[in-house]
């Protein structure tokens, strides 16, 4: 079994890597990938492998991305730290998923999956695509924050930035109201209008409409100044830089 891996967590790379031999030991991992543009490439260049295991969320972004940019003849297992609201959304016939941390037990049934499978043709992964797709288009609206005996309602429009201190998360409104939030920034991700909002930095969600003014940085970067204004980190990180200026200019 020809296996391409696509993580960027080093540690849940080389687990995951361990339960795949201890399970299948002739497997052969053929690749471990941690970003959308290396995956890409290595699609265009390379045979099918039997099987993708790909994380969902990628430095550069959602791994969805890489099916509109490369045809995946492949079955995938996706693997993510998300629950199974999130996951219903693509929970499809041959496709499978598994949910960090993996249990070798459920790492077992996919790969029996796999192994049972015929006729796996790319029209089934396209169908998975396309229907997270209309799914993902129903971004969140509002979020309802409790702070003591207070229940808040806050519209996502006035969300100029979510940020992490101190490993809280909050958001912040364009009017420089401060509220500890439930979800990290990684949920976020999901949730959010990505015409709208950009994740900068592992620190930073930020609306388009709450930059002020961008400074040209080190190595090709950005340093973002928002209002309201802030006095953490908005740099953007050498990772998102690439993918920052096509967000601005609406092609993200």
């Amino acid at each position: 079994m020809k296996i391409l891996i696509i993580e960027d967590e080093k540690p849940a790379a080389d687990r995951l890597i361990k339960m795949i031999h201890d399970l299948v030991p002739e497997a052969v991992i053929l690749a471990t990938l941690v970003s959308i543009k290396s995956s890409v490439e290595w699609l265009m260049k390379n045979d099918a492998p039997d099987v993708v295991m790909m994380d969902i969320h990628l430095a550069d972004g959602q791994s969805f991305e890489i099916f509109t940019l490369v045809k995946v003849t492949a079955p995938v297992i996706f693997t993510t730290a998300y629950d199974e609201h999130a996951l219903d959304a693509f929970k499809v016939n041959s496709i499978d998923y598994l949910l960090k941390p993996i249990k070798l037990e459920d790492l077992k049934r996919a790969i029996d999956k796999l192994k049972n499978l015929k006729n796996y043709n790319a029209q089934q992964v396209e169908k998975m695509i396309s229907q997270f797709g209309a799914r993902q288009k129903e971004f969140q609206k509002r979020m309802v924050i409790r702070f003591g005996d207070t229940i808040k309602m806050v519209d996502i429009p006035d969300v100029a930035y979510f940020y992490t201190e101190d490993k809280i998360n909050y958001l912040c409104t364009s009017g420089n109201l401060r509220y500890p939030i439930d979800h990290n920034l990684d949920e976020l991700e999901l949730l959010l209008d990505p015409a709208v909002f950009f994740r900068i930095n592992r620190q930073f969600i930020i609306n388009i409409h709450a930059i002020d003014k961008m400074l040209a940085w080190s190595k090709s970067r950005v340093k973002v100044l928002l209002k309201p204004p802030t006095t953490e980190d908005t740099i953007v990180s050498t990772e998102r830089s690439p993918y920052f200026k096509d967000w601005l200019i609406g092609l993200k």
